[in-house]
């Protein structure tokens, strides 16, 4: 016992801390070494002082443009005068009065800027901004935060803050998305003053409601690595401890509240209530501005989706447009391509019909010179009349031996039939000179002296 008195005493001195039953559990948590104890303290604190020292003189001239004004009506709050906690982010500590400025709570640190102490939750950020300590898994927070739940419902029953299973920065992200502050809850297993304060003053009806109507609360045990850390971060010399947190802008974690030692339901209700009261604008700011910034993108969206439909039918009517075009195109061109044929077909049917025409000037031509000149009247001379079909009569006198062929030569080289198919037949009686009489002379035909013929056209 003299020993571990020892060490608590050591630690006192060397730390600072004033809370035997706080070093107690960190010396125990360490496994009583006091030299790791110290080391893994010390070194926390030096990371964490350093932030608070880069943050005092980056802080307080940028009251601005951070939205965190410190001081204000109310003056600061004993022993937190001007003192920057160091959380993950540089943390600004006082009451809510001390933030006279509105906190842009809409613009939330998407992530932080970690200090050591808090290396196990976050992303973590030495002096140059390169990360000086491991990032603890999600799994490994969350499973932290499920058996802090477990084991606080165990000990205290159902009735409590609703306490969310999540790591400190996801539940710091779900009081941002639901426009709340953050209620933390460091638990000291050991302490004397915390199972009262939980069966009687955490756990109390009235208070249960109120925290989670209003806020999102966090817990963790101090055993339990981020709850350390947190504790740490948070300077907790005194349990049992709550604090009230939120985001602030440039990537900081404001201390709007912190509640150290024993206290009745009464008398943090007190503080919560005035917490929220005195925050109020604050949030209503953030909800009107979410809400704006939701009806703008809303609007914006509608003014795309309406774009879009009239791009859409400006296209839909250009695509008709062209498809009529081209359908047009297509027409002209099918009726040029058919116009063109017909010409070249009647211009065909035109030089073939004068070809034919020149074939048979040509032929009648040559049958006239065959036949020679027309003979004069005489005792060989034979007198051929010819009927056409349209009435006309043609005549000629031949010689007697001339050939039927000769008549036929004669009638063609008229080029009064269009046809090239008939007979020359006579009547009384009535002969057909076909094919097989072409050769006979027109004596031994019968048709000397005189002969009367007209012209059968073949079916």
């Amino acid at each position: 016992m003299d020993d571990v008195a020892d060490k608590i005493a050591k630690f006192q001195a060397t730390t600072g801390l004033e809370d035997s039953d706080l070093c107690t559990e960190i010396l125990s948590a360490h496994n009583w070494d006091l030299e790791l104890a110290i080391s893994n303290f010390t070194s926390s604190s030096t990371e964490n002082y350093r932030s608070a020292s880069e943050a005092t003189t980056s802080t307080i001239p940028e009251e601005v443009e951070t939205g965190l004004v410190v001081g204000g009506p109310h003056g600061p709050p004993p022993g937190l005068a001007w003192k920057i906690i160091t959380l993950p982010f540089s943390i600004i500590s006082g009451s809510l009065g001390l933030i006279s400025g509105a906190v842009g709570f809409g613009v939330w640190a998407a992530s932080g800027v970690l200090s050591y102490g808090l290396s196990m939750i976050g992303l973590n950020s030495g002096r140059n901004g390169e990360s000086s300590a491991r990032l603890v898994s999600v799994s490994a927070a969350v499973s932290e935060a499920m058996d802090f739940v477990t084991s606080f419902e165990r000990d205290f029953g159902s009735l409590k803050p609703n306490f969310v299973a999540e790591g400190f920065m996801d539940a710091l992200q779900r009081s941002r998305n639901e426009y709340k502050l953050l209620f933390v809850y460091l638990h000291s297993p050991d302490h004397q003053d915390t199972p009262v304060f939980c069966e009687k003053t955490l756990c109390n009806e009235d208070l249960v409601a109120f925290i989670n109507e209003n806020f999102v609360a966090w817990g963790g045990s101090i055993r339990a690595s981020e709850g350390f850390k947190m504790s740490n971060s948070l300077k907790a010399s005194r349990f049992p401890f709550c604090a009230v947190v939120m985001a602030a802008t440039n990537q900081r974690i404001a201390l709007l509240q912190q509640v150290e030692g024993p206290k009745s339901p009464e008398e943090l209700l007190t503080v919560l209530q005035r917490v929220i009261e005195e925050s109020a604008p604050v949030l209503v700011t953030a909800r009107v501005e979410a809400e704006e910034r939701r009806n703008n993108m809303r609007l914006r969206e509608e003014q795309d989706a309406a774009y879009r439909t009239a791009l859409e039918a400006d296209q839909a009517r250009e695509r008709e447009r062209k498809e009529e075009q081209e359908r047009l195109e297509r027409e002209a061109a099918e009726a040029e391509r058919k116009r063109k044929e017909e010409e070249e077909a009647q211009e065909r049917a035109a030089r073939e019909a004068a070809e034919r025409e020149a074939a048979l000037a040509k032929m009648r031509q040559e049958k006239l010179l065959a036949l020679g000149t027309e003979p004069e009247k005489g005792p060989d001379v034979t007198q051929v009349l010819v009927r056409f079909p349209t009435g006309e009569r043609k005549d000629r006198r031949f010689h007697c031996a001339t050939t039927i062929q000769s008549l036929y030569d004669y009638v063609d080289s008229l080029g009064c039939l269009e046809v090239d198919n008939y007979s020359l037949v006579s009547n009384f009686p009535r002969t057909v000179y076909g094919a097989e009489k072409l050769s006979l002379s027109l004596k031994d035909a019968g048709l000397h002296p005189q002969a009367s013929l007209f012209i059968e056209l073949s079916s």
